[in-house]
């Protein structure tokens, strides 16, 4: 019996983070824990962090704070990016008992071992230059969907980002190895993948196989009903790959999210981004060509230093012309070791503020003419366990949000529906038309 026997896990940040997690939380069950809620006084906590945003490290300071007060007596692991970034500062946060570096998340269990046999906290760190393994993972416990590292670290080194500093060179499992860990989770009741990893387009890193080698060898698997991907570079999205999604695949959904940053080929230099606009509207065009109802989610930074009015009114343009379906915008924040706050005059909160408030509104009028767009149209949607007031909560292959009465016969399963109206919150409302019963 381990004198620690409950274990808790959050996780901050993307979904590669929750990928990892749940593998981290597969290796303590093995182990002879018992994995609980987060308020359920547990002995040890773990706490996965990223570093994306300094509010993701603002929040790992609360989370520290919020564990020892439901749990005292608790041992605090803190992993992830900003371990791997910043672990002194992390050792110092009271409350802190283990901090590990990226080369060594996966050996948290013989590391919690060895922090229970002295006194001071347990910093275990490499320089990432020395991180080249991959670990596969994948996240298990929602039964509707498992997210599917295929992918670690990046080789790009944009001048906003510090990802690269924190999980180190571009790297993968083999076509094989990936296939391997996919059949596990084929063996479960989820019925949806979605593919997740730093740069996943940069699969194989110019070897033998890529990542168009990979989504073909992923199609085949008995299993799974459907297939995401959760983010491609503009410049790795091939036509290749666009037209096997949409047009040859059986289980690829016709959902692509692609990040632009700014819609200011002269900020996207500056971003060292490898790609500039005209790029970026090639790949749209040909997606909504190939399948007119594919959905495209976009992210965007504002604020980047130097950027002007000018290049911001570039970006909002550029956007308003792209026959887009929502995006994801983000507020620029420094961080340290990268190069962005050389470039630019830095530019003021508030204006950052205000122009993620435009986009912000630009998104929700681009969601909606793209939900307006299918009504009427027969979808297929996976309903989730997710009831609020008697309804029952889903999303179709391209990513329509969907709501429908609560029936518990539909929740994890794929269901043939009619798109009707989108409700005031922005909702599609449908009906079902896989016979099921009440």
């Amino acid at each position: 019996m381990n004198q620690f026997e409950r274990v808790a896990f959050y996780t901050l940040g993307c979904k590669l983070n929750f990928s990892e997690t749940s593998t981290i939380a597969r290796l303590f069950e093995d182990g002879g824990y018992a994995k609980v809620d987060f308020e359920d006084q547990p002995d040890v906590f773990v706490i996965n962090t990223c570093s994306v945003t300094e509010n993701a490290d603002k929040k790992c300071k609360q989370l520290v704070k919020r564990a020892k007060k439901i749990s005292p007596s608790s041992f605090v692991i803190i992993l992830g990016c900003y371990a791997q970034l910043k672990p002194e500062e992390i050792s110092s946060i009271p409350g802190v008992d283990i901090v590990l570096g990226a080369n060594d998340k996966f050996n948290v269990l013989a590391h919690l071992e060895t922090r229970r046999a002295q006194l001071d906290v347990l910093v275990v760190h490499d320089n990432i230059k020395h991180t080249h393994d991959f670990i596969p993972s994948h996240s298990y416990g929602d039964r509707t969907r498992s997210f599917l590292k295929v992918q670690d670290g990046c080789d790009y080194f944009c001048t906003f980002c510090t990802i690269p500093l924190a999980r180190g060179k571009s790297r993968n499992a083999s076509i094989s190895k990936t296939i391997a860990e996919a059949e596990k989770i084929a063996q479960t009741e989820v019925k949806e993948v979605v593919l997740t990893g730093v740069n996943i387009g940069d699969f194989g890193q110019g070897g033998e196989e890529n990542f168009y080698d990979l989504v073909q060898g992923l199609d085949q698997i008995e299993g799974i009903e459907r297939f995401r991907i959760s983010s491609i570079e503009p410049n790795l999205l091939s036509d290749e790959i666009i037209d096997f999604c949409l047009i040859k695949a059986k289980r690829f959904a016709p959902h692509f999210h692609i990040p632009l940053q700014s819609g200011s080929d002269r900020i996207l230099e500056k971003m060292r981004r490898k790609y500039q606009t005209d790029l970026y509207a090639q790949r749209v065009g040909r997606i909504k060509a190939t399948n007119a109802d594919a959905c495209i989610g976009v992210d965007v930074i504002v604020g980047f230093p130097g950027e002007s009015d000018e290049d911001f009114l570039e970006t909002v343009n550029f956007l308003k012309d792209l026959d887009i379906s929502y995006l994801h915008v983000f507020t620029y924040s420094e961080r340290a070791n990268t190069g962005a706050p050389k470039l630019g005059t830095k530019v003021p909160m508030e204006k950052r503020r205000e122009r993620s408030k435009i986009l912000h509104l630009l998104s929700d009028r681009k969601k909606l003419a793209f939900y307006q767009t299918q009504v009427g149209k027969i979808k297929t949607v996976l309903f989730e366990q997710e009831e609020n007031e008697g309804w029952l909560y889903g999303f179709s292959e391209n990513y329509v949000k969907v709501k429908t009465p609560f029936n518990p016969n539909l929740v994890n399963e794929l269901v043939e529906v009619e798109f009707i109206e989108i409700d005031r919150d922005g909702l599609m409302k449908c009906l079902i038309l896989t016979n099921f019963a009440s």
